[in-house]
């Protein structure tokens, strides 16, 4: 079943990619591609069912239909192909001259291997833009390591600064260094085709896990370089240095206050029925408040719980920065995210409808496509038909398990 053809109007309309790409943080990338217009083909070997991702649970919408599958891959298109194989590697060159870039997540030393490469492919297509992610780079000692999300947050630091300060080191509950490195790898990708558009020449760009993860320890990296001192972890989730901005206990639950500017400590301060803070010695500026976070922190813990979250929300009327604290189902439950159009609805090949959180990005007038994850090998023929291979040639490859 070949997927809808996407929408005109998108940024990406007319780029095509080839994304030889497996699990999590590649195909997210990618997808951000997908939704902005650009044609996605996920290249995936036809002898061990493809991206592993499909088999991924414990949630499947039918068996051997993972729900985490569809949650990385919406607008693509599927080709069977093994790129361990000569004649895998030659239909691949072939779908290189008529592609914009390739993307690429494997381990390090893999990439090259499957001919991957910019030296490889150019005499192919001198434009062509190589997109790499890999676990630890393509070079250096870790090169043929293997490397996922969490042992990046653990080598990092990030596991030291997440949890409260008497627990156990902590990850975060999202797989988010996978998710930032497949959207840089897609930033680095439509920055090197930028230049390949206007020179003709293309090259090799890489991520890797955990440079990411390194790169996005920034401030906190710079204040300790700078001062040698090692960030730890605070109570209650709070700011090293700004005042009030932690979660305090409600009636019912949690909010989270984030005081982030000098401006909104008078609004609380009046929100909250307490006009002489405002010109209290111990709160009159940043300074002061941190100096004296634990003394406000009693007073402030024993209004908030005189009131329920959502009292003190309406309250606040968005003139304090403050949110609650949400489980999953009741943050897309959330008024606002219906509100934003936050939800987009999907139509599985077997007819079955699915929901997903919606694209972040969006064009103005112009709505991203609604097309669901691929089945494997959904496109294999007709991609090879536009490539000049007829039925006969279809049937040979089919039987050699090169498609």
């Amino acid at each position: 079943m070949r997927a809808a053809a996407m929408p005109q109007g998108l940024p990406l309309a007319g780029v095509r990619v080839l994304a030889v790409e497996q699990y999590g943080a590649g195909p997210f990338g990618s997808m951000f591609l997908a939704d902005q217009g650009a044609e996605v083909i996920k290249i995936e070997n036809p002898n061990d069912g493809g991206d592993m991702a499909r088999g991924v649970g414990p949630h499947f919408f039918a068996p051997g239909d993972s729900q985490f599958f569809h949650s990385f891959n919406r607008n693509k298109k599927s080709l069977t192909l093994d790129l361990t194989r000569v004649e895998g590697q030659e239909i691949f060159r072939k779908l290189v001259t008529t592609a914009d870039a390739v993307a690429c997540n494997l381990r390090g030393d893999v990439h090259e291997k499957l001919g991957l490469t910019y030296d490889a492919l150019k005499d192919a297509n001198p434009a062509i833009v190589c997109a790499h992610l890999s676990a630890y780079g393509r070079t250096g000692p870790r090169a043929n390591w293997p490397g996922f999300d969490y042992l990046m947050q653990a080598e990092t630091g990030w596991m030291t600064m997440t949890g409260e300060p008497d627990g156990a080191p902590a990850r975060c509950g999202l797989s988010i260094v996978d998710m930032m490195t497949g959207l840089a790898m897609s930033f680095g990708l439509l920055s090197a085709l930028t230049a390949a558009r206007a020179t003709g020449q293309g090259r090799d760009i890489d991520v890797s896990l955990f440079d990411l993860a390194l790169h996005n320890l920034c401030y906190l990296a710079t204040w300790q370089m700078a001062t040698g001192e090692v960030p730890t972890r605070l109570p209650r989730s709070a700011h090293p240095s700004l005042v009030p901005c932690q979660l305090y206990p409600t009636a019912d639950g949690w909010i989270f206050i984030m005081c982030n500017k000098e401006k909104f400590w008078p609004i609380l301060c009046d929100k909250l029925d307490r006009p002489e803070w405002k010109d209290d010695p111990r709160f009159v500026d940043a300074a002061a408040r941190l100096a004296h976070r634990d003394t406000l922190n009693l007073l402030l813990d024993e209004i908030f719980r005189g009131r329920s979250t959502g009292d003190w929300l309406a309250h606040f009327d968005g003139r304090v920065p403050a949110a609650p604290i949400y489980d999953v189902e009741q943050a897309l439950a959330n008024p606002f995210v219906a509100a934003m159009e936050g939800i987009d609805s999907y139509t599985r090949p077997d007819g079955g409808s699915y929901r997903m959180v919606a694209p972040p990005v969006r064009t103005p007038g112009v709505s991203s496509p609604k097309n669901a994850a691929p089945q494997l090998g959904a496109d294999t023929d007709d991609i090879l038909a536009e490539l000049g291979f007829d039925k006969a040639a279809l049937t040979e490859f089919r039987k050699g398990g090169i498609v």
